[in-house]
């Protein structure tokens, strides 16, 4: 069971985390030069959806990925991936490590 935090977006991001444009088509995950698929489809639409648990059980993933913008250059919608997972590493820094 997850529970849902609909303030989450905006603690993540101050509105402006543009994952809601992801149409999930799968690009970046084939693109991605880390081989994670869960970064950003689902990790994204987690946040839209408010289940902060399921973010913060896949910290390691955010941190896993490489900024390398290889995801953001191939995404058809134009998703800023590298900066939503910046923000999404901001975040987690703030309420996981305390930082």
């Amino acid at each position: 069971m997850a529970l849902v935090n609909p303030e989450f977006v905006d603690a993540v991001s101050k509105g402006e985390f543009n994952a809601s444009a992801c149409m999930n088509c799968g690009v970046c995950s084939a693109v991605c030069p880390m081989g994670i698929e869960l970064l950003p489809r689902k990790l994204f639409r987690y946040v839209l959806l408010g289940i902060e648990d399921r973010v913060l059980d896949n910290t390691e993933t955010i941190y896993s990925c490489l900024l390398c913008k290889m995801c953001e250059a191939n995404c058809p919608a134009q998703v800023r991936i590298a900066e939503n997972v910046r923000y999404l590493r901001y975040y987690i820094n703030k309420k996981v490590f305390k930082l």
